[in-house]
Formats: C-alpha cells, structure tokens, sequence
C-alpha cells in the first residue's frame, strides 16, 4: 500500500533513534490538491526535540528521501516539496494513477483486498426471542454485518455469532403467560399442537400483556420468576415450551437474514450456557456458568453482598457486577463470562469484538475487565461497539403507542418507495416486472442501510424517508444509481476495449478528481476495519460517485473527442463502477446493473 510505504521512506529518513513509530507518522490527504497528494507534519513533532526550526527539519527530510534510491521514487513520486511552517507535501506521477486503474479493472472485487491470518469473532444482532424482530436490533445487525465483511476482505478469518437472549427472567414471563393462558389443563398432546401453531406475533402479545396486567396482579412477577428457576432446573414441561417458543423466534430471524443479506455463521445464544443448555449435553452438560462462578471464588475475586455474590472491581474502577441474584439465579455478567471463557477456549481469536446499543457500554467494560482479572483472556484485544438510536424526525422512533417498530414493516415500506421511484424512471422501462422488484428490494433495503452506515455507530440515526431514498444525496440510492449509470455506458460501448492511456494524455480536472480518489480504496478500508467503523467506506464512496457524476455532467465518454480520450474515459468508468461495488458489498449493499 503506497501510504504504508511513504511511512516507511519517512520512518528511515528521521532514524530509530526518535520515540516515534513508522504507524504513528500522520500522512493526510490536503483537501487543495495544489499542496499534494500527501502530506506529513512530522518534521513540526520532531523539530520541538531537536530544538530546530520546524522548516530546517523538513528540508533534510526531504534531502534523505531525495537522495536515496528508493524505488518508489521513480514509479510513483513526481516531487516531493516543504511547505509552509514545514510540511512534507508528495505529488504522484500520472503513471501511478493509471498503473492503480488497472489494477481496479483487473483485480475487480479484490483490489484492495488484505491476506491477514488472524482470527477474529464478532457478536452482533443478538435479537431477543419471543420478540418481532424491533427496528432497535437492524443497528447492530448491519453494523456487525459490514465489520464482519471488512474483516473477511482483509483476509482474516471472520467467526460470526448472533447471540440472541434467548435466557434470564423475561422468559419466565413468556412460560407463565403461555402455561397459564393457553397449556393450562390440557394434555400433552394438546399442549404440543397449541406450541406448534404459535406465531412470533402470538409471544409478542403475551409479552406486553404480562406488564399491562402485572399492575392489577403483581404476584404475577414471583410466578415468572418461579418459571425461570424451574428453567434453569431443566425442568421438563418449562423445557418444552420454551423450547417451542425459541424455535419459532430463530425461524423468523432466518427470514429477516434472508431479507438483509445478512451472514451467520453461528447461532448461540445464552442458554447455551445454563446448566443443561440445549447444546451443552452433547458435550457432556457440564456447567458453564457453575464453572465460572467456582473459578471467581477459588480466585477470591467474587464476595457475598447482602445475598448475592457479587464482583468488586480493584480501586473502585467500575460498579460491582453481580454474579448470582439473591435467589441463586445467573445474571447477564454471569453468562457473558461463560460465553467469553467457551470462545476464547473454541476458537482462540486474537480479537473480541461485540456490537450492541450503547446502554450496554458499563456492563462490557465489567465483563472485559473481570475477564482479564480472570485470566480467561491475556492480550487478546477486546472491543465493545456501542451504537445510538433511531430516532424520527419529531424525536425518539417509535409508534404512537410506544410499541416496538417492527423492522419488517418497515422494509416493506422502503421496497414500496423505492418500487414507485422506479416505476418512474425512464432507464427502467425495459426490465420485466421481476426485474423491477428484484431492483426495489435493492434500492429500498440499500437505502435503510446505507442511512445507518453512513453515520458514526455511536451517533443517533434520523429515520428520514425523503434523506433515505433521495436519488441526489448522500444516499444508497444515490451510489447505486451512479453504479447503474456507469453500467449503462459499458453496455453502450459493446465491444470497445480500453486500454491504459499513455501518461502523455492530457487528463481534465473532472478526471484527476476521480484519479486522485479512487486508488484510496484499500487504505480507506483498512482505516474503516481498525475503527470499526463503517461510515469510513461510505464517506469515501459518496466522494467518489460525486467525483464521477461532476465528471460525467462535463465531458463525453462514449462520443469523446477522439479514440485515447474514449478509452481513457472507459477505463475511469468501469474502475468506478469497480470501486463502488466493492464499497457496497463491503457495506451488504447490492448494487444493480439497471436502475
């Protein structure tokens, strides 16, 4: 990668003998093409410990880098220039930008690739059961997905795991509502087609009507918490219904996956780490979270707390977490805990990485913490990702009632909108009607998901229908229709081959714009990966469809004013084409040829 390699000319120019890293050498992109391609203010860091003039620093930078036969020198670097208070601003070659467009049109959806060895595991969606899958969970399902699909990209060797909650006290108010309501005196034959004919719609309302009539009954809060325990006692009859009910929540998953384009490649949830978990017996039911909790007092790191067994943390540092309830009965730390210990025991990753809302931030900086006093990890890197919310224009997302918003109704929606817009496009008229709903589904599910991965994870999302699916902004629909365009002229242009244009062509403004962009590619997902931030690719890609359509809005590409000017400008539109897939992918969003 060029930028690791103007680090490393850099790196041997200042000498070892600096405290400063080769990684730690800042090169930016100036924003005025007229200072460079790149640009370093390291001769301003280390003229405060020479005691020198930051500008003297940076000219014998320069001198060494100048006078030293690299290689890159004479393949990429047109010059290399000190400015203002002592900048060290790089210029490239037209020969490099060209030599980067071939191999966009060559590689296709590996350029920019990586071919890391690591191993990395990241939790993300992890809906509850018993529960439509909510608005609030497309958040860290997308967000994981798209980390997910960087991480692959890089080369690493991605573990993927939905961690539904699928265990604890909410479900024992899913057992009494549904024994109480609807098993109750019925026999075991009865009881297995009433399960069976379940809806994830019918445990919804069982649900919500738990916590409407525990007002006028709250006895009902020592009965669900009685169902739980018999649960966690593996009780027979408390088994078999919960049993029931996950599989008709993992069923409706699958389907929203479907939708998404979502990849799982586990699904383990936390009662696979109850006493008896609906894995655990294969592998001989020990008791995982039996085993942590003997580990934390063996190692004196747990105590008894009016009742409970809880975890202090050393000085303060964090709130205590509790391991057991006061009744006996395991907490979110607990199986979390156990769920750490299995995956570094299974997989041995050099990374964690899980993505939930933001009002899990305290619990996981308690679980990587106790973790590590644990030694159930060493050094290996823990990461938390935290995401905001939805929110509506008006303010926070939700129904008139405060109901959960049901992301199908939503997706359903989005396919709609996008079904009209499409119906009005003159470029579409053509495509059969499979086509245009095929199409719909793309532009309206990209668009959903582009509005979230476009933003900061840790920032609230507006839910904007008009920003969503707007076809001139900073929008899904926006890239794929820039995606579609450039499609279009490749059909146009049948059987015209490109070829790399001599360095000698004169290119416009417009072209350099793209040039100087888009070969940017490879480090803008590194950056994206080790931020764990989607919107970093999105950022990118939206400057590069706008890079393009201001082009394509200036100049001809298939009636261009002479051969080497057409086939230059073939070439800057199927490398663009190029980099806009490989960014949507990465993303999980299809880009359609026909839009």
């Amino acid at each position: 990668m060029i930028r690791e390699e103007l680090q490393q000319i850099i790196f041997n120019a200042i000498g070892k003998e600096f405290k400063l890293a080769k990684e730690e050498i800042f090169l930016e992109h100036p924003e005025n093409s007229d200072h460079g391609d790149y640009s370093t203010n390291v001769a301003l860091i280390l003229a405060k410990q020479l005691g020198k003039p930051p500008r003297e620093v940076a000219e014998e930078i320069r001198s060494h880098i100048l006078n030293t036969k690299y290689k890159i020198l004479d393949t990429s670097i047109e010059k290399v220039e000190v400015a203002g208070p002592g900048f060290i601003n790089f210029f490239f070659k037209k020969e490099f930008f060209l030599g980067e467009l071939r191999q966009m049109v060559e590689q296709k959806e590996k350029y920019g690739s990586g071919k890391s060895k690591e191993k990395i595991i990241i939790e993300y969606s992890s809906p509850n059961i018993a529960k439509s899958f909510g608005i609030g969970h497309l958040r860290s399902t997308i967000i994981g997905q798209a980390i997910y699909n960087l991480y692959t990209f890089l080369g690493y060797k991605c573990i993927g795991i939905n961690y539904p909650g699928d265990w604890g006290t909410p479900h024992g108010k899913i057992l009494y509502q549904l024994y109480g309501k609807k098993l109750k005196g019925k026999t075991a034959k009865e009881q297995k087609k009433i399960l069976n004919g379940l809806t994830i719609e019918n445990l919804e309302k069982l649900y919500v009507d738990f916590h409407t009539e525990l007002a006028l009954n709250p006895a009902m809060e020592e009965g669900a918490r009685a169902w739980f325990k018999k649960l966690e006692q593996n009780n027979a009859e408390a088994r078999a219904i919960w049993e029931a009910t996950r599989k008709i929540s993992l069923r409706e998953f699958e389907r929203i996956y479907d939708l998404l384009n979502v990849k799982i490649d586990y699904t383990i949830g936390e009662s696979f780490f109850s006493a008896k978990g609906e894995i655990s017996p294969s592998r001989g039911g020990e008791d995982k979270m039996g085993q942590i909790v003997k580990e934390f007092k063996e190692k004196k790191l747990a105590r008894e707390s009016e009742g409970a067994l809880i975890v202090p943390f050393p000085n303060d540092e964090l709130p205590p977490a509790m391991l057991l309830k006061t009744d006996g009965v395991t907490t979110y730390f607990t199986r979390d805990l156990a769920n750490m210990k299995y995956r570094m025991k299974r997989w041995k990753p050099s990374t964690i990485v899980i993505e939930t809302g933001v009002e899990q931030t305290l619990h996981f900086k308690q679980v990587f913490l106790a973790a590590r006093l644990a030694e159930i990890v060493d050094n290996e890197k823990l990461v938390h990702i935290a995401h905001g919310l939805y929110r509506s224009k008006e303010g926070k997302f939700s129904t008139r009632k405060g109901q959960t918003i049901h992301l199908e109704e939503v997706l359903s929606e989005a396919i709609e909108r996008a079904r009209t817009i499409i119906e009005e496009s003159e470029t579409t008229r053509g495509l059969s009607d499979k086509e245009k709903t095929e199409v719909a589904r793309s532009v309206g599910i990209g668009g959903v998901k582009y509005n979230d991965l476009s933003q900061h994870p840790a920032g609230d999302i507006v839910f904007d229908w008009e920003k969503i699916l707007n076809l001139k902004g900073n929008s899904g629909p926006y890239l794929q229709y820039t995606y579609a365009r450039c499609k279009s002229i490749a059909r146009k242009a049948g059987n015209s081959k490109f070829q790399i244009p001599n360095s000698k062509l004169q290119f416009s403004k417009e072209e350099l714009d793209i040039l100087r962009l888009a070969y940017r590619f490879p480090e803008v997902v590194k950056e994206a990966a080790e931020k764990f931030s989607p919107n970093v690719v999105a950022t990118f890609v939206f400057e590069v469809a706008q890079a393009y359509n201001n082009f394509y809005n200036t100049h001809r590409v298939l009636q261009a004013e002479d051969k080497a000017t057409k086939q230059s400008r073939l070439l800057l539109t199927a490398a663009t084409a190029q980099i806009i897939k490989n960014s949507l992918s990465l993303l999980g969003i299809v880009a359609p040829e026909r839009m």
